[in-house]
């Protein structure tokens, strides 16, 4: 698969990621929750002004920090998944960094620019641009429970799994992130056939293994005598 190829695939995930955020900004309203597909997923419309899964970045400067890391984390994945088409690495590899790559814009267009286009910028802000916050909807309440009173600090309360609400772009992070962590043994295979090669090096050697021991330990034992014949 070409290059370009990856970069249609990156290119996709950021047509549905931002046709998505567009349509529940203009057909919902915020903390509007609709059901889906019974009680187990539901589009919850939110501003979330942190990062993936509404973890925030408390400090005055934190969102811009932010804002400006995703764009240096954009431009850095892009450059990787360049040099690693070139090298001619697993082409499931290169899919999961497409993923990355789609999924790192759709959030970067939403805290460079939503600010301004949409007007959704914190009143703290200092200025709209790359204040923007990023549209969330996803949400899979899975089950939930009641706690039990006698369970330390949780007792009596609900808990529901799952209760961060996302978007496209969190989604394919998250696949892309997971894929590369599950295949790793898949997509570079030379590194593994390295370890098992040290691996079988160690189990067919065990005599060397115990030489190199001994070396340590008569080295070790040499300099602490030195040492107490000088003190």
């Amino acid at each position: 698969m070409k290059l370009y190829k990856y970069f249609l695939i990156a290119l996709i995930i950021i047509a549905i990621d931002q046709t998505s955020k567009l349509l529940v900004y203009q057909h919902m309203y915020i903390h509007e929750e609709v059901n889906v597909l019974g009680e187990w997923f539901k589009l919850h419309y939110l501003l979330n002004p942190g990062m993936a899964f509404g973890i925030r970045w408390e400090n005055e400067f934190g969102k811009l920090a932010l804002t400006i890391f995703r764009i240096g984390a954009m431009f850095g994945i892009a450059y990787y998944l360049i040099r690693s088409a070139k090298k001619s690495s697993h082409p499931g590899f290169l899919v999961c960094l497409s993923l990355i790559l789609g999924g790192a814009i759709g959030n970067v267009i939403d805290s460079t620019f939503y600010g301004v286009l949409l007007n959704n910028a914190p009143m703290e802000s200092p200025t709209k641009w790359f204040h923007g916050q990023v549209i969330d909807m996803l949400y899979f309440p899975l089950f939930g429970f009641q706690v039990p009173e006698w369970v330390p600090l949780r007792g009596g309360t609900y808990f529901s799994f799952f209760d961060p609400v996302f978007n496209v772009a969190d989604s394919s992070i998250f696949i892309g992130v997971a894929s590369i962590l599950i295949f790793q043994k898949k997509f570079f295979p030379h590194q593994q056939q390295e370890h098992e090669r040290q691996e079988n090096e160690l189990q067919m050697n065990p005599v060397s293994q115990e030489n190199t021991s001994t070396i340590i330990v008569t080295e070790v034992t040499e300099t602490k005598t030195e040492s107490e014949n000088n003190g």
